[in-house]
């Protein structure tokens, strides 16, 4: 197929080169035939001017016709190929080459004058021999190098045509060849660094990183996958096991017994809310209903609905909110909103204080989420982003590790990001970055 498109590229290129070369050896042709025919015209009018002045002074030394001896100038007129006619004041012939009447060549007409009168008229007519066959003899040679010189430049347009298309169609041919090993089941088939135009390494530069996003998609999906097994297998354990002691009578049906099954049906609840929202999270970008919204009206609105909580724990909730516009789903941001707060209720102790920050940052509108917990050790710090993820100090706490990561998820689909910044043992503060509204 590559093959197929590079001749067919380039006959492109020889059929634009072969317009443009016909016209420049058209334009030539029409400017040498004007030329050597201007030349010609010159060449008749010189020598008609010559003979004329000749014919003058043979005249003068006779002051007549009758006797005066024209046999130098006809013969003059023999070796150069043209043919000759004189005649008198009255236009009567004196003297005509053999066959003047019957040629049919070019020719041209001068007055023969002595002491500025008017005595007779020379003419003049170039022949297929001499001058006449000299102007043709260049202007064929002219046409056969215009011929000539297109040929070569067809020629040379031919081979430039083939060239270039070997050099676009190479690099095509590389990335139809590494598109055809992905669709195959090579996921580690990349183009690398191909020779070509700028726009075809840009494309494959372009299909590398398309084929590096698509391996890092297909381990996140893997990677979830494997998560969610292992999350469920252990609530699902503790069910199972639970209600064969139950069945076997070897455990009683007590509250405790009982309760203790339900907090895992909880634990399995929640998890499946959470999957379904980090999907929904996914999916964000391609159904987010933006809109111009406060930041600071939002972050408001999730502070009063985790309100009784805090109050319940015993941890002040400080808002330092500064009006400041976004474009945002406001149901998405307050997701967002809700999950940071809630995770610094969980690691924040009684007595302690999370303080929720909204400002602008120059393009930016910043959202600032800051706790005095216990902070997260330097090590987790980087993964704390990570689906299912749970650090050493969120072993006591419950969950399904996938707050953060939902977090930052809707955080990218709005344009922004979601960064963290901890000291152990002084807290954390999460910070949200989002484009500024325009004005």
């Amino acid at each position: 197929m590559t093959d197929a498109l590079g001749l067919r590229l380039a006959l492109a290129f020889l059929a634009v080169a072969l317009a443009a070369v016909a016209l420049l050896a058209g334009l030539a042709a029409a400017f040498v035939s004007a030329d050597v025919s201007s030349l010609g015209d010159q060449q008749r009018s010189e020598l008609a001017n010559a003979v004329a002045v000749a014919a003058g002074a043979v005249w003068d030394r006779n002051n007549s016709w009758s006797s005066a001896d024209l046999s130098p100038l006809f013969d003059l007129a023999e070796r150069t190929g043209v043919g000759l006619a004189i005649s008198d004041a009255g236009g009567h012939v004196v003297q005509a080459s053999p066959g003047f009447a019957a040629e049919t060549g070019p020719e041209a007409r001068a007055s023969v004058a002595v002491r500025h009168q008017r005595i007779g008229t020379v003419l003049i007519r170039f022949t297929n021999s001499g001058l006449g066959a000299a102007n043709s003899v260049l202007r064929t040679a002219l046409f056969r190098a215009i011929a000539g010189t297109a040929g070569l430049a067809a020629l040379l347009a031919l081979l430039a045509g083939l060239a270039m298309a070997r050099r676009i169609t190479r690099p095509i041919a590389r990335l139809i060849t590494v598109t055809r090993s992905m669709a195959g089941g090579d996921h580690a088939a990349r183009a690398g660094h191909v020779r070509g135009p700028g726009e075809l390494r840009e494309l494959a530069a372009a299909f590398d990183q398309m084929a590096d996003t698509l391996d890092r998609e297909d381990q996140i999906r893997r990677d979830l996958v494997a998560s969610v097994a292992h999350e469920l297998r252990t609530p699902i354990a503790v069910l199972q096991a639970g209600h064969e002691a139950l069945l076997d009578g070897v455990a009683e049906p007590t509250p405790a017994e009982l309760s203790s099954l339900r907090d895992e049906v909880l634990r399995l609840a929640r998890m499946v809310e959470d999957l379904q929202t980090l999907a929904a999270a996914d999916a964000a970008a391609l159904r987010l209903a933006r809109r111009r919204s406060d930041l600071a009206d939002i972050a408001g609105a999730a502070a009063d609905s985790l309100a009784r909580r805090f109050e319940a724990a015993d941890i002040a909730l400080d808002r330092r909110l500064s009006s400041v516009s976004v474009l945002a789903d406001p149901r998405w941001l307050h997701q967002v909103i809700t999950n940071l707060l809630t995770n610094a209720l969980k690691f924040t102790p009684a007595d302690g204080t999370v303080t929720v920050v909204t400002r602008p940052g120059g393009p930016d509108a910043v959202l600032e989420v800051a706790d005095t917990g216990a902070g997260i050790p330097a090590g987790d710090l980087p993964r704390i982003f990570d689906r299912f993820w749970r650090g050493q100090g969120a072993a006591q706490t419950s969950g399904s590790g996938l707050g953060l990561a939902i977090a930052a998820e809707l955080a990218h689909a709005h344009g922004g990001e979601l960064t963290a910044a901890s000291t152990e043992g002084h807290g954390t503060t999460m910070t949200l970055t989002l484009p500024r509204a325009p004005a």
